[in-house]
């Protein structure tokens, strides 16, 4: 196999929560760019000529795109069924979509914490369920879920997106070691510091901004466009062999 045809996904169609904008767009116009088609699922997706749909398109590929609000269990499962009737076969999952809450942890309310845990870990982990279902069957797919770098440190104010994003890295790990042996790939992206909404309070306070980029090794704030190729490579035959893995993409901060 040429190394172009490694990193082809040609033929293949690709379910990306949370692309309306930011990390999650960025990954679905990079897999439309490797040939798959794509169909996007957001809270706040516009069903006809979204930004994501337009740019998507422009390659030559197919967009389907649905809402849903994953806050919501119902909304959750009207979507699953829909989807999985519209689609008989989805070769690649992006579970993308996510949200942060900041408040101290004694000042942290039910209600933030179950929507982050909700939409952050619930709803992820049953897309995989259901999907990963039908990848077992037919014998192939890839499964890729965003994670953060709260799957490895703890954060500050943030405890329901820290606790969301540690199960997130224990779930990705227990899922390949039931599927690997069976054709389905499961992995993560660990973003780092990234211009996008979640980070936009960071940014503008002067003092943890500085703090932050003096850790980055590559001294700037990542981009969107950074999860383009990682996120390619792990829905490809070039990472046939990627089981379980947390592939961080963070400007070298974890190995400061």
């Amino acid at each position: 196999m040429s190394n172009a045809s490694l990193f082809s996904l040609e033929g293949k169609v690709a379910l990306v929560t949370g692309c309306n904008k930011g990390i999650g767009q960025a990954m679905a116009v990079g897999l439309a760019e490797a040939g798959a088609d794509i169909i996007g699922v957001s809270a706040s997706l516009a069903l006809q000529g979204s930004d994501t749909a337009q740019q998507v398109q422009a390659l030559g590929r197919r967009f389907t795109a649905y809402q849903a609000d994953f806050s919501q269990r119902g909304q959750v499962d009207a979507f699953l069924q829909q989807v999985q009737q519209d689609f008989p076969r989805i070769d690649i999952l992006i579970n993308n979509a996510g949200t942060i809450k900041r408040a101290p942890a004694a000042e942290h309310a039910d209600a933030l914490w179950d929507e982050v845990l909700a939409i952050n870990l619930d709803a992820p982990f049953r897309l995989a369920r259901a999907l990963g279902g039908r990848m077992l069957a037919q014998g192939s797919g890839k499964i890729i879920f965003t994670a953060s770098l709260l799957t490895f440190q703890g954060g500050i104010n943030v405890p329901g997106y820290a606790a969301s994003k540690g199960a997130i890295g224990s779930l990705v790990k227990g899922l390949a070691n039931e599927w690997a042996g069976r054709g389905v790939n499961v992995n993560a992206i660990a973003p780092g510091y990234i211009a996008t909404d979640n980070t936009e309070a960071l940014r503008n306070d002067p003092e943890r901004s500085q703090s932050i980029l003096g850790r980055i090794p590559a001294g700037r704030w990542g981009t969107p466009a950074d999860f383009k190729g990682p996120t390619v490579f792990l829905a490809s035959a070039a990472a046939d062999y990627v089981h379980g893995t947390i592939l961080t993409v963070d400007g070298g901060w974890m190995g400061r």
